[in-house]
C-alpha cells in the first residue's frame, strides 16, 4: 500500500495549494503588495498567538485579516491592541513602508527587544507600544519617523538611556516613557546633537517610574506647550530650574519622589493654568513657595522636604478651588488657619509632623465634603471640634489628647480605622443575580453573565481625593464617559476596586461588557483597546492624566492561535485536495498502528524507570503519589516559549539550584519558572518528592506551585508570579512606604504561612530557609513565603524533629541546629525572628560584621520609654512609631524568637495570635496618614513593574565554615552564664 502511494504522482495543482498552506502564505494574495505580505506572514511566524483571522487564506487587504488596514494594496493600519499575541516583533516590521498606524498595546506577551527596522516606517504617525513586555534599549533610529505625533512606550520594560534622536521628533503631541527601567539623564541639544528641548510641540511629558537621574537644567523653556509634565519616582537631582515657570500652558507639575534640592524658584507662581503641584519627598529648602496666584489649583503637596519654619501661609485660606492639601514635615508654626476648613472644595488636610499650636479650631461651616484631617504629631495642647463633622480627624502625638482629660478619651486621639468604603458601581438594579462563572462577570447592563474587557485605569493627578460613595456622582460621571465615547450599551460599565496606590495614583479597576452576546469580537476589543491607549478617550477633566492596562481577554486567551476561517478555494483545487487527502488518511492509519504499538512498548520501559508514569494512570502506586489539585505537568516546549528560549532578560533570580525565569503562560498567567541548572539536580526520585510535598500546601500566604516540568534532561518547578517583589527589596528600595502598620500586616502574613506549614499541613511541614528574601509581596503588600526548596517534613521523624545536614542562609540559621545538626520547627521560629528584627531595623541580618541579633539584644534598654534603646539600629521610616508600646511587644517577641534555646522560643501560633493582638491594639495612627490620597486599600502597588523575584535557594553547608563550631559562632549570640 505504502510503494503504491509512493507511484501515485501528486497532482500538480495539489502540490502548489499544499506548498502555498505549508509556507503560511494566503491563497488568495491578490489585493495585497508582495513586499507588505511577506511582512505579515515574517510577523506572524515570530508569535504563538494571534488573532485567528490571520491563519485564513483570505486577502488581508480585503478585510480578510483583523487589524488590517490597507490602501491601493499597501498596508497603512496595524492595530493589534488586547488580541493575546505572544512573541517578538519581527524586523520585517520596516517593509511595511507606508504604514501609518502601529498599535499592539496591551499584549503582555508581546517582547523581546524593539525592532530597530521601525525607524524606516518613514510614514508612522502612531507608534503604541504600552502594556507590552519589551526589553533592551530603545533604538535611536525612533528618530527618523519625522511624521510621529504619539509615541507611547509606556509599562514595558525598556532600559539604558532616552536615546538624544527623539529630540527630532518635532511633531510628537505625546511622548510617554513612564513605568519602564530607563537610566541616565535627560539628552538636552548641543551644537551637534538633539534633544528633548526642541519638543516645542510636545504636550505630555511622561517619564515617571523610571530611575532616570541628573539634572534637568536646559529642557524647558518659554516656547513649549506641555501641558502635563510627570517626572515623579525617578532620581533627578539638582534645583528645579526657574526656566520652568515660563511654560505658561502648564496643568499638571509632578517632580514628587526625586532628590530636587535647593529653593523653589519664585517664578512658578506664573503657572496660573496649574491644577496639581506635587513636589513631595525631595530635599528641597529655603521657603514654602508662594502659591497665591495659582487660582486652578486642586491639589498641593509639598510633603517631606526641609523648607523653612514658618506659620501656615496666606494660600490656606484663599485658594478656593483647593481640593486637597499636603505638608507633612513641613516646619508649619503657629495655629491651624480656621479658614482652611471652610474652603468649599476641600476634601483632604494633611499637616502631620510639624509644629503647629495653640488651639484647633474646627467649627462654624466647616466644608461638609471635607473627608481626612490629619494633624498628628504637632503641638496642639486645645482643641475645639464642631459636633457635625463626622469624618476622619487624627490628633494623635499632639498635647492636647495627654493634658485634656475631657477630649483624650475621643476617637481622635486613638487609632481610628478608616473604614472606608470606595464607590462601586451600583448592582442594585439586578434582584436576582445569576451565579456566573469563574471567568464570566456579572453584566450590570442586562444582569447576565457575560466576558467584560477589564483592566486598570490609572488616574496619574487626579484633581480630587475622595473615593467613597459620597462622590458618586464623580464616578458616574466616569462611567457615561466610558459608555458614550467607547459606544457601549448603558450601564455596561462597572468600577471597582478604587483606591490611591503607594505610587498616590489613582487606580480603578474597570470592567466593560459587549452591548450583545456574551464576549466581544475581536474587532471591538482592537477598537476599545486602540481608544484607550491612543488617549481618543478623554475623562471627564478632574481625572487628569490616565493611562490603562488591559488584562488578558480570556476568550482569547484560551483560544487556538492557528484556527481560521473558511477558505476560498476553487472546486478543481478542493477534488485535487480530496484526492491527496485520502492517500494521507491511509498512510496516517499505517502510521498510528505502528505508533500505538511503540508507545505500548514505551509505557512498559517507562512505568519500570519513571516515577512520574503512575500519576497519569492512577492514584494507587507504592510511592503514594500526591492528587495534585491543578499542577500541571508542563512541556519542556511550553516553557521555553513562555520565556523567550529563557532569555537572559526574562531571568529574575538564581541561586546554588539554578536560575528563575519570569514568564507568561499562553492563557496570560504570569509565572516565575524555577530551572535546575544540570549539575545541581536532584534525583528523580528527589524530585517528585519535592512536587508532592509542594502540591500539599495550599495557603493564601504561601506562594502556589503551578506546575512542573520533567523532560529533556530538564527539572523546573513553575510558580505563581507575585509582582512586588521581595521583603529585603522593599525594606531598601521602598522603605519610605514601609510605614509600621504595614509592617506589622507583612509580619502576620508570613508568620500565618509559616503556622499553616508546621501545624496545619499534613504532615507538618519545616521551611529550612525562612528569610526576607523568600518573603515576597503582592500588589496589595500581602505576604506570601516562597521557596520550599530545602523544606523537610516532620514525619521523616518520631522525635519532633529531623537529623540532617545543616543547610539555611548565614544570618538566619539557628545556632541550636547548627551545633546539633536537629531540625524542629522552632529553626524557623528563629529564622522568623531574625526576619521581625529586619522589620524594625530594615537592615540586613549581618552589616559590617555585626550581627543584628546580637546589636538589639545589647542595645534594648526598658528604661528608655521613647525608643526602648534602638533609635540608632531603628529604620528611619518607622521613627515615631517606635514610642508605642506595640513597637515594644514587637521586639520583646522577637527576642524570644531568636532565643538561643528552642524551647524557650514560642511556636509559629503563638506568634501569629500574638501579632494580630498587637495590630488590634495599635496606637500609632492611621496607615499612610501622612501621604496624600492614602486609603484604607493604600497596599496596591501599581506598575510594580518587573523586579527580581528570588525564589531561589541561595544555602549554606555546615561544611562551607568547617566543623569547627567556633569557626560560625561569631554570628550567634551566646548568652551570659
Amino acid at each position: 500500500m505504502e510503494a503504491a502511494t509512493q507511484r501515485r504522482p501528486t497532482p500538480p495543482l495539489v502540490m502548489m495549494v499544499l506548498v502555498l498552506l505549508a509556507a503560511g502564505v494566503p491563497a488568495a494574495f491578490c489585493a495585497i503588495n508582495p513586499q507588505d505580505a511577506s511582512a505579515l506572514n515574517s510577523l506572524k511566524s515570530q508569535w504563538t498567538s494571534f488573532p485567528s483571522s490571520w491563519s485564513s487564506n483570505s486577502d488581508p487587504c480585503d478585510g480578510g485579516w483583523d487589524g488590517v488596514e490597507c490602501s491601493n494594496g499597501r498596508v497603512q493600519s496595524l492595530r493589534l491592541s488586547s488580541v493575546n499575541i505572544q512573541g517578538t516583533l519581527s524586523n520585517s516590521i520596516g517593509q511595511l513602508s507606508q504604514l501609518v498606524y502601529l498599535d499592539v498595546s496591551f499584549n503582555i506577551g508581546l517582547g523581546g527587544p524593539m525592532p530597530a527596522s521601525i525607524g524606516s516606517l518613514l510614514q508612522l504617525s502612531i507608534l503604541i507600544l504600552a502594556g507590552c513586555s519589551f526589553t533592551g534599549s530603545i533604538p535611536q533610529e525612533l528618530g527618523n519617523l519625522q511624521q510621529l505625533t504619539f509615541l507611547a512606550l509606556n509599562s514595558n520594560k525598556f532600559t539604558g538611556k532616552i536615546p538624544p534622536s527623539l529630540g527630532l521628533l518635532t511633531n510628537v503631541n505625546w511622548l510617554d516613557l513612564a513605568d519602564n527601567q530607563l537610566t541616565g539623564s535627560i539628552p538636552i541639544s548641543t551644537a551637534t546633537t538633539p534633544g528633548l528641548n526642541l519638543l516645542t510641540k510636545t504636550q505630555h511629558f511622561h517619564f515617571n517610574k523610571n530611575q532616570l537621574s541628573g539634572t534637568l537644567a536646559g529642557l524647558f523653556n518659554s516656547n513649549m506647550t506641555l501641558i502635563h509634565i510627570l517626572f515623579d519616582s525617578n532620581q533627578f537631582t539638582g534645583p528645579i530650574p526657574a526656566e520652568l515657570g515660563s511654560v505658561s500652558t502648564l496643568q499638571v507639575l509632578r517632580l514628587d519622589r526625586n532628590g530636587f534640592s535647593g529653593a523653589v524658584p519664585s517664578n512658578i507662581s506664573n503657572l496660573v493654568n496649574l491644577n496639581e503641584l506635587n513636589l513631595a519627598s525631595n530635599q528641597l529648602t529655603g521657603s514654602l513657595p508662594d502659591l497665591s496666584s495659582m487660582t486652578k489649583l486642586h491639589v498641593v503637596d509639598l510633603s517631606n522636604n526641609s523648607f523653612a519654619a514658618t506659620v501656615a501661609p496666606d494660600w490656606f485660606t484663599t485658594l478656593t478651588s483647593l481640593t486637597s492639601v499636603s505638608i507633612a514635615s513641613g516646619k508649619l508654626t503657629g495655629e491651624v488657619p480656621k479658614g482652611l476648613f471652610t474652603l468649599p472644595q476641600l476634601q483632604q488636610v494633611v499637616l502631620s509632623n510639624n509644629a503647629f499650636n495653640g488651639t484647633l479650631e474646627i467649627s462654624g461651616s466647616i466644608n461638609k465634603q471635607l473627608q481626612t484631617i490629619n494633624l498628628r504629631d504637632n503641638r496642639i495642647f486645645a482643641a475645639n471640634v464642631t459636633t457635625s463633622y463626622k469624618k476622619t480627624l487624627v490628633l494623635s502625638g499632639n498635647p492636647v489628647c495627654s493634658v485634656d482629660p475631657d477630649f483624650s478619651g475621643k476617637p481622635y486621639c486613638s487609632v481610628q480605622q478608616e473604614n472606608i468604603i470606595a464607590y462601586t458601581t451600583s448592582l442594585s438594579k439586578c434582584t436576582s443575580t445569576p451565579r456566573c462563572s469563574n471567568d464570566q462577570s456579572l453584566n450590570p447592563a442586562n444582569c447576565g453573565c457575560s466576558y467584560p474587557y477589564s483592566g486598570k485605569m490609572v488616574f496619574r493627578a487626579p484633581f480630587f481625593t475622595d473615593v467613597t460613595d459620597t462622590n458618586s456622582a464623580t464616578f458616574q460621571q466616569l462611567e457615561t464617559s466610558l459608555t458614550t465615547q467607547l459606544a457601549l450599551r448603558d450601564g455596561s460599565v462597572f468600577l471597582s476596586d478604587i483606591h490611591f496606590n503607594s505610587d498616590n495614583y489613582l487606580q480603578v479597576q474597570t470592567k466593560l461588557f459587549p452591548s450583545s452576546g456574551v464576549s466581544f469580537n475581536v474587532p471591538d476589543l482592537i477598537k476599545i483597546g486602540y481608544n484607550l491607549s491612543k488617549q481618543t478617550y478623554k475623562p471627564p477633566k478632574n481625572f487628569g492624566p490616565y493611562y490603562f492596562i488591559a488584562d488578558p481577554y480570556l476568550p482569547l486567551a484560551g483560544a487556538s492561535s492557528r484556527g481560521g476561517k473558511k477558505s476560498h478555494i476553487s472546486t478543481g483545487a478542493i477534488a485535487g485536495i480530496a484526492v491527496a487527502g485520502g492517500l494521507l488518511v491511509i498512510a496516517l492509519i499505517a502510521m498510528v498502528l505502528f505508533a500505538l504499538r511503540q508507545k505500548r512498548r514505551a509505557n512498559e520501559a517507562v512505568t519500570q524507570t519513571d516515577p512520574f508514569a503512575s500519576w497519569a494512570v492512577s492514584q494507587k502506586d507504592s510511592g503514594g503519589a500526591p492528587q495534585l489539585k491543578g499542577a500541571r505537568n508542563f512541556s519542556f516546549t511550553e516553557l521555553r516559549n513562555c520565556t523567550n528560549s529563557f532569555a537572559d532578560t526574562h531571568e529574575i533570580g538564581s541561586g546554588g539550584y539554578g536560575k528563575v525565569y519570569k514568564g507568561t503562560l499562553v492563557d496570560g498567567t504570569r509565572v516565575a519558572i524555577k530551572r535546575a541548572e544540570r549539575g545541581s539536580m536532584q534525583g528523580i526520585v528527589e524530585f517528585k518528592n519535592e512536587i508532592e510535598l509542594l502540591s500539599r500546601v495550599h495557603h493564601r500566604n504561601l506562594v502556589s506551585l503551578i506546575g512542573f516540568c520533567y523532560e529533556q534532561g530538564e527539572q523546573m518547578l513553575v510558580y505563581e508570579y507575585v509582582s512586588n517583589g521581595t521583603l529585603r527589596e522593599n525594606l531598601l528600595v521602598r522603605g519610605t512606604y514601609l510605614d509600621w502598620k504595614k509592617r506589622l500586616r507583612i509580619a502576620l502574613g508570613s508568620a500565618r504561612g509559616l503556622a499553616y506549614l508546621h501545624e496545619l499541613a499534613d504532615p507538618p511541614i519545616i521551611h529550612r530557609d525562612v528569610k526576607s528574601t523568600n518573603i515576597l509581596l503582592d500588589d496589595h503588600l500581602k505576604a506570601k513565603v516562597a521557596d520550599f526548596g530545602l523544606s523537610k517534613l516532620v514525619a521523616d521523624t518520631q522525635k519532633g524533629h529531623v537529623s540532617t545536614q545543616v543547610k539555611g542562609t548565614l544570618g538566619y540559621l539557628d545556632p541550636e541546629y547548627y551545633m546539633t545538626q536537629q531540625l524542629s520547627e522552632k529553626s524557623d521560629v528563629y529564622s522568623f525572628g531574625v526576619v521581625m528584627l529586619e522589620l524594625v531595623s530594615g537592615r540586613q541580618p549581618i552589616e559590617s560584621g555585626k550581627y543584628i541579633v546580637r546589636e538589639v539584644r545589647l542595645a534594648i534598654d526598658p528604661n528608655d520609654r521613647d525608643y526602648y534603646g534602638l533609635r540608632a539600629l531603628l529604620d528611619p521610616a518607622i521613627r515615631d512609631s517606635a514610642r508605642t508600646a506595640g513597637f515594644r511587644r514587637f521586639v520583646q517577641l522577637a527576642m524570644r524568637c531568636v532565643d538561643e534555646s528552642a524551647a524557650a522560643r514560642p511556636a509559629m501560633g503563638e506568634v501569629v495570635k500574638e501579632i494580630e493582638a498587637m495590630l488590634q491594639n495599635e496606637v500609632s495612627g492611621a496607615d499612610g496618614a501622612s501621604s496624600a490620597g492614602s486609603s484604607a486599600t493604600e497596599f496596591d502597588g501599581a506598575g510594580g513593574g518587573a523586579r527580581a523575584h528570588p525564589y531561589s535557594d541561595t544555602e549554606i553547608t555546615r561544611g562551607s565554615y568547617g566543623d569547627n563550631a567556633s569557626e560560625y559562632m561569631p554570628y550567634f549570640e551566646v548568652k551570659p552564664k
